[in-house]
């Protein structure tokens, strides 16, 4: 599952580093068109790699897969791969209302999907696995999805504070999270 998952992670990147087309003049004008196109992309590529780096971490933590643990881990890369489209749109259109609220809801929805693999991982391991005592109660995730639901409406109103609100759950991500490595050091010290 971790191997197949990080070849759609891969592809996913690749889709979305294929959709910065070089600029047909040489001049430095012709950049600042793509300024807007390659700020979306920074920011899903920083997306993509944190749900990477947490993906990895959660898998080498379980121990258990099950068929509902397969599933959400399809509905979690369903949402991911829909991450290229939601960079194209929003960057193509300098951040346009409907653009950067599509691209929220995409952002929700994996995040949400990335909760539902959590607690699927929590089931097949148990309440008292490593999983469960390394992620609690989750604030950092279900405080995501909040800023995310926040922040889709909030693009109808003023864009640009719903991208910083994007923004910020990847900086709260970005922040190292321990709890993994926490878990696993004193499930080894038990």
């Amino acid at each position: 599952m971790e191997a197949f998952s990080d070849g759609v992670i891969a592809i996913i990147i690749t889709i979305m580093v294929l959709e910065l087309a070089a600029p047909h003049h040489s001049d430095v004008a012709a950049l600042r068109a793509l300024v807007p196109v390659f700020l979306s992309y920074v920011l899903s590529f920083i997306n993509v790699g944190i749900y990477w780096n947490n993906h990895h971490h959660l898998l080498n933590v379980a121990r258990h897969v099950d068929g509902r643990v397969l599933w959400a881990n399809l509905h979690l890369l369903f949402w991911l791969s829909l991450i290229p489209f939601g960079t194209a749109w929003m960057g193509e259109n300098h951040f346009a209302t409907w653009p950067v609220a599509v691209y929220g809801l995409v952002l929700c929805c994996a995040g949400a999907a990335y909760f539902i693999l959590a607690r699927a991982l929590i089931a097949a391991d148990g309440r008292d696995s490593v999983v469960a005592a390394a992620l609690g109660r989750d604030a950092k995730g279900k405080a995501s999805v909040g800023i995310y639901l926040l922040a889709i409406p909030l693009a109808f109103v003023r864009a640009w504070a719903a991208c910083a609100l994007y923004v910020l759950v990847a900086v709260i991500w970005l922040v190292p999270d321990r709890r993994i490595e926490r878990a696993t050091v004193d499930a080894a010290t038990r």
